[in-house]
């Protein structure tokens, strides 16, 4: 398995990874995310591979099949009033294609993007997990992620 930037090639199996992200938070929640519909236009996808300030990582196989996806952004809050100006590299989005999971895909992708950031003088890594992806929250507590806020809400 290669782990590496996202390039042009990869853009079916990013997709393909994006629908089954999609499906896991519509099936959870429903009421805020649709089905049947595509994150990205191909063009949108594009120009975030060429940005270096997003980097896509993906995992792909001997024959350049995507079996996951690391969607990251640099964040750094320069000069604010009340925090300091650390530089985090949040992960947006992390996806293993569903029948590679339990292969240690997504453990070898975190890892790899642990090291980009500590490469690129990061203070930390952070993401957010909906509440209904319990198999998320799960493999991230097993990466060593704790809990750095919690976002609640009140359906009216």
């Amino acid at each position: 398995m290669d782990i590496r930037r996202g390039e042009e090639k990869d853009l079916a199996g990013i997709h393909r990874l994006l629908r089954q992200v999609l499906m896991i938070h519509h099936e959870g929640r429903p009421d805020l995310f649709k089905s049947g519909v595509e994150k990205y236009t191909n063009d949108e996808l594009l120009e975030i591979i060429h940005d270096d300030k997003k980097p896509v990582f993906v995992a792909a196989d001997e024959g350049s099949n995507v079996l996951g996806y690391a969607f990251c952004m640099f964040q750094q809050h320069l000069e604010d009033n009340i925090l300091t100006d650390i530089k985090t590299l949040y992960i947006d989005d992390l996806c293993v294609e569903e029948a590679a999971r339990g292969q240690h895909i997504g453990r070898q992708l975190y890892e790899y993007v642990l090291a980009f950031a500590r490469g690129e003088g990061c203070y930390n890594v952070t993401l957010n997990v909906w509440a209904c992806n319990s198999g998320a929250k799960e493999f991230y507590e097993k990466c060593g992620l704790i809990p750095q806020k919690i976002g609640m809400e009140k359906i009216l």
